[in-house]
């Protein structure tokens, strides 16, 4: 038994153990440009994850949206009431019995319809315009008034503010799309009067913005944003050097992958990044999820591991967030089953927190979780193990990591030390981790600084700048 769970014009530190803290990096200097104002919400992770590689041009630093210094109570109040109600709903999807049933009540609130066949889907839906009651009633008030007062540019990685400024007939609205495919919520009520412009991860969710009625002029294939920390420079030395590393790490014997796509690798990456350096163990990061959900497969996985873990042969990280009930859970699993070598990486502060998860992404070789927004980070070569969506935006995910062939669905997780191991020895994690850095955008955030600097932004066809 467990312990018990407490544009396009294409169309256009946290707790980490003390030896990550020792190879840390330092994040490259962002170019120069015009400040924004930079908005998210505190809905889980994914808006804050992306809003977090963009800190540096954040006037006044990041906004999130219901903090007591930007909103009246009664504001507060109601992001209060969302966020809770959002973090319940999420959670009921692992009960039992009754836990599908309820948590549909969320899912038909953020239901995204099949993409095909292709129609008209302008018109507003019920979401649009309950959100704009919610608005009309002073959600986003507080930082309308703050933003008049010094006119900068907004990027928001949550739709409600991009909604409330684009009526409010303010300029310069970006909202940056956090999911391959996106709920009609994100657009305004009328798409072909909004001023909004779209910063979007990959090509489905242009798509998706056509079908709602946004003309590509207002559409920005930059990918989803990822910390510099992680790409390096412009010519991305961080990321060349970590991605030839990790593929030794996911085809050891040199027998499945690289016979195949050595010379294909070395062009990429570079001769000097491909010698392999066999300085650690295989390593598997799990996400449990900003709102707790899933840490029951966590320990599940632990459990199969557990003797590989034990010999050193695989190491086992678990990324807790920044919820205490949570870490106690996670801490509880290392002690049931006598296991200091996990490393829990979570933080008091979101930043703290991210700040660990950068660090472990450099030496994780598989990323184990939910098709959350974490699904973009395919992109620097890491394939990804999807447990099961939770929602209509990561079923999408989903469907676009396997078109893409960067991720495999979970088999099951009490025998994750037959399967998985299988899944190397083949070479398909490889070939997964090397389809997600040719097809996946990884440059995010040095394209939504240079929309923001520059109004436009050069199409690249080079799977090195995109």
């Amino acid at each position: 038994m467990s312990p018990k769970k407490t544009g396009t014009s294409e169309p256009r530190a946290g707790k980490v153990t003390p030896r990550a803290a020792r190879t840390s990096r330092k994040m490259p200097a962002p170019p120069k440009g015009p400040r924004a104002w930079l908005t998210t919400a505190n809905m889980g992770l994914g808006h804050q994850r992306a809003a977090y590689p963009l800190r540096d041009i954040a006037e006044g630093g990041i906004i999130t949206l219901g903090k007591a210094e930007n909103t009246s109570p009664s504001e507060q109040r109601l992001w209060e009431r969302l966020r809770k109600s959002y973090e319940f709903l999420s959670r009921t999807k692992s009960w039992p019995l009754i836990g599908n049933s309820v948590f549909g009540l969320l899912d038909r609130l953020q239901n995204i319809p099949p993409f095909y066949p292709i129609r008209d889907m302008s018109n507003p839906s019920f979401q649009v315009r309950w959100l704009k009651g919610l608005i009309l009633k002073g959600m986003c008030s507080g930082l309308m008034k703050m933003i008049r007062a010094k006119p900068l540019p907004l990027l928001t990685t949550f739709y409600a503010p991009a909604i409330a400024a684009d009526m409010a007939g303010y300029g310069r609205i970006y909202s940056i799309i956090c999911d391959a495919e996106i709920n009609r919520a994100w657009v305004a009520e009328n798409p072909r009067t909004s001023k909004i412009v779209y910063l979007v991860p990959c090509g489905r969710a242009v798509r998706r913005l056509n079908e709602y009625g946004i003309p590509n002029e207002q559409i920005w294939l930059t990918g989803f944003p990822i910390p510099l920390e992680l790409l390096g420079d412009r010519s991305i030395s961080v990321l060349k050097h970590d991605l030839g590393q990790r593929l030794h790490y996911l085809d050891p014997t040199a027998e499945r992958f690289w016979p195949m796509h050595g010379l294909n690798v070395e062009h990429f990456l570079g001769a000097k990044n491909c010698k392999f350096a066999k300085k650690r163990a295989f390593t598997i990061t799990f996400a449990v999820g900003g709102a707790g959900a899933q840490t029951d497969i966590s320990y599940t996985v632990a459990r199969s591991l557990r003797d590989k873990i034990v010999k050193g042969e695989v190491s086992y990280n678990i990324l807790a967030g920044v919820r205490p009930e949570v870490k106690e859970y996670l801490e509880s699993i290392k002690k049931e089953l006598a296991l200091p070598q996990i490393q829990i990486v979570s933080g008091k502060t979101l930043n703290e927190y991210f700040q660990g998860f950068t660090e472990c992404m450099h030496t994780t070789d598989v990323l184990w979780t939910k098709p959350s927004e974490l699904s973009f980070y395919c992109g620097l070569g890491i394939p990804v193990i999807m447990a099961p969506h939770i929602g209509s935006q990561e079923d999408y995910n989903q469907a676009w990591l396997l078109e893409i062939q960067a991720g495999f669905p979970q088999q099951d997780p009490q025998y994750a030390d037959q399967w998985l191991l299988d899944l190397i020895r083949a070479g398909r994690l490889a070939d997964a981790a090397w389809n997600g850095f040719l097809k996946a955008r990884k440059y995010g955030t040095y394209k939504i600084h240079e929309v923001l600097m520059t109004g436009t932004m050069e199409k690249e066809t080079s799977v090195l700048r995109r």
